[in-house]
């Protein structure tokens, strides 16, 4: 986890700016954060599963089709963002591996043109004179430094990037898992009516629930104030739950 500006004291600021520690965290190998790909799917997987819920109890169908279409909306469009974020991660993937490719091209074809790029690059960093020329020669002088320069600072890419089945499979899961607690009540109610008689104001409940824990848990990782994204992310999935109940409403008599 990515500490925010408020859970670092001086002390611990101090204790990570040390050489020692400087030199681990500068050599330790990246790790990636799937914490957008989770909290992607767990929101669209609730909003989605709860437009379903709501449209089906707006039209007042049966419990029965609510679960029918529910799991069907769950599987379908939790597979489907799965696929669209392995693509786009994937897709992140190639284009960096054909801008590496391309640039090695031009080292190769016009080393002098790509030398100036580094020139022109860092002089407008502020370095001058034979400053800047010694850092060209540095960095030119190292094949894969040059390419990585060229790569960040003139086409703007990040080296790496998350893996592309990794980001798919927490996205999926978070749709599934989270996105199942708006049909949980009418599970229950299709199993034993007595204890659970009525199930969308219970689903109604846990949706909000989902989405504002999610929210607040968003929070804590990106520095956000947890009452103001909890509530953010409330709002919005509200918003999309009573549209889908008020079509399901006003085609009430279509279905019946």
């Amino acid at each position: 986890m990515i500490p925010t500006p408020q859970d670092e004291s001086k002390k611990d600021l101090k204790e990570s700016h040390t050489r020692s520690a400087i030199r681990r965290r500068l050599n330790s190998e990246r790790s990636h954060s799937y914490l957008k790909d989770f909290v992607y799917g767990a929101i669209d997987g609730t909003v989605t599963t709860f437009a379903v819920v709501s449209g089906v109890a707006g039209a007042a169908l049966s419990s029965k089709i609510v679960i029918v279409l529910g799991l069907a909306n769950l599987l379908g469009d939790g597979f489907s963002m799965a696929v669209g974020n392995y693509l786009g991660t994937r897709s992140e993937a190639q284009q960096r591996d054909q801008a590496r490719k391309r640039e090695e091209q031009h080292i190769e074809k016009v080393p002098e043109g790509e030398r100036e790029e580094v020139r022109q690059i860092f002089a407008k960093k502020g370095f001058h004179g034979p400053e800047l020329e010694k850092v060209v020669d540095v960095i030119t002088s190292d094949r894969k430094q040059w390419l990585d320069t060229m790569i960040q600072e003139e086409l703007g890419l990040s080296l790496d990037g998350p893996s592309p089945v990794k980001a798919a499979s927490v996205t999926f899961f978070a749709f599934v898992l989270i996105g199942f607690l708006p049909l949980l009540s009418f599970v229950v109610n299709l199993i034993n009516p007595k204890i659970c008689a009525d199930p969308f104001w219970i689903s109604a409940v846990l949706t909000g629930v989902a989405f504002f824990t999610i929210g607040a848990l968003k929070a804590k990782y990106v520095g956000q104030a947890w009452l103001l994204s909890a509530l953010e992310t409330t709002g919005v999935g509200g918003i999309a739950a009573g549209l889908a109940y008020v079509v399901g409403a006003f085609l009430k008599d279509i279905v019946h």
